[in-house]
């Protein structure tokens, strides 16, 4: 009985499952072999009729299963009961050229080599969706003016735009990083027992890029089998875009809050709702993406043991790899599915932000007027007046303007000019920042076409 986990499998995303599947990973080793098979006939290693007969019986309905993890167990290794398979669907001849000089380890990171660039291409999707619907929110929202929040504390005015526009730019850098590493991480490995290709011949070079050509693979020369910086590569990947949902996902649950109610996920009846409090409707996408990122970024510092395997082969290290690459890749894509959703349906209250504003009675515009007084006071002394009056507002509960009124000289009040200055007043290059973001994004989108 597999262990049931329900994190993914309430916000898990099917496709990346689907990949990661026992099927998948059965069929990736298959299509190995028959690469391999023709590579070989290809290059005169073995016959081209034997090659066509592998090939031929490389298929799923030649492997069972349940007897495969079976003596898998007894083995350590798939690979074994899995090339015994192949051979006994075979008649004499071709069946003793199944797995041809190659080793286990070739055969299953050739095969992990095939999902992660399914994966890979399956998170490049999956943010392109999430980053598609933070570009809508910041195209929509670049003017709708809201309290940037330094320590968690009121700061200056920015956009709701803006803000999200630092995350869209965050995500058009982890699609550039997802495009290249598709570009190197999915390679071939055939290098046999101990990674000199001895048992292949003099053709082994041909043969592997023969394979790596069929299987739309990196081609290399070196071996890899105990060299995993690009398993890591790929786990570091998975669980870095995992964090960018997160940093969404936490943005929104802050902003939801009942005290500031900017923001709320989409509704719908029962969404989120509690077993006893009827009036709630708790954040639970994101909720979910912030649990899923929290579990990749955990299970992302395994890869890195894997990179301590020692010699020419792991002795445990790799062993790692079997359990955390999909894990990663599945948490990974489930954030960035459960992000998109949320974007999507995300309800925004220009009014509520509008109205925190001045929560304080002003406080948020404090920087605002020291800007306006350093011209004829300097920032230090000017920010000492305005530190002076924003502590009497705090303290007595008064707008900032007023209390500016009192402490500063009448030739301070004429550079502050007409008070109080509207937020609107002070957003700098909101605007800008969220027009280059959507550049940048829906540039990079054409470039990659």
């Amino acid at each position: 009985m597999q262990t049931f986990k329900l994190l993914p499998a309430l916000f898990g995303d099917a496709g990346m499952a689907g990949i990661f599947s026992a099927e998948s990973t059965v069929l990736s080793w298959l299509r190995v072999e028959a690469a391999l098979a023709l590579a070989q006939a290809e290059a005169g290693v073995i016959d081209e009729s034997d090659a066509e007969a592998i090939a031929a019986a490389c298929v799923p309905a030649t492997i069972d299963l349940d007897r495969l993890w079976r003596e898998a167990v007894n083995v350590g290794y798939p690979i074994l009961p899995l090339v015994r398979m192949i051979a006994a669907a075979l008649p004499e001849g071709p069946n003793g050229r199944v797995h041809y000089g190659a080793t286990t380890q070739d055969i299953m990171d050739s095969g992990l080599s095939l999902q992660m660039r399914e994966a890979l291409e399956r998170l490049v999707v999956l943010l392109e969706s999430f980053g598609d619907a933070l570009a809508r929110l910041v195209e929509e929202h670049a003017g709708t003016v809201v309290a940037a929040r330094t320590h968690a504390q009121q700061a200056v005015p920015t956009t709701f735009g803006a803000k999200l526009a630092v995350l869209l730019a965050e995500v058009t850098r982890q699609r550039r990083r997802l495009r290249d590493a598709l570009r190197h991480v999915p390679a071939v490995s055939l290098f046999g027992a101990g990674g000199t290709s001895a048992a292949m011949g003099e053709q082994a070079a041909v043969v592997r890029k023969g394979v790596a050509t069929r299987l739309g693979l990196v081609q290399t020369d070196v071996p890899w089998h105990v060299a995993r910086d690009g398993i890591a590569e790929f786990g570091v990947a998975c669980a870095s875009v995992a964090a960018t949902a997160a940093r969404f996902a936490r943005e929104v649950v802050d902003l939801s809050r009942t005290e500031v109610g900017e923001v709320r996920e989409a509704g719908g009846h029962h969404r989120g709702a509690s077993s006893t409090m009827p009036q709630k409707a708790n954040p639970i996408g994101c909720e979910a993406i912030i649990g899923m990122s929290g579990t990749a970024g955990a299970l992302s510092s395994a890869v890195f043991r894997a990179m301590e395997a020692g010699h020419e082969r792991a002795a445990g290290e790799w062993q790692v790899e079997w359990y955390v690459v999909p894990q990663l890749a599945e948490l990974a894509a489930g954030a960035l599915v459960t992000a998109a959703e949320v974007a999507v349906g995300l309800q925004v209250f220009p009014e509520a932000m509008r109205g925190n504003l001045d929560a304080e009675g002003g406080l948020i515009m404090a920087e605002a007027y020291m800007m306006r007084l350093a011209p004829a006071l300097g920032r230090e002394q000017a920010h000492d007046l305005v530190y002076q009056a924003a502590h009497r507002a705090r303290a007595d509960r008064r707008a900032l303007a007023d209390t500016l009124r009192e402490v500063a000289g009448p030739d301070d009040l004429a550079s502050l000019g007409p008070l109080p200055l509207p937020p609107e007043s002070y957003i700098g290059d909101a605007e800008t920042i969220c027009a280059v973001a959507l550049a940048a994004w829906r540039t990079e989108e054409n470039d990659n076409e």
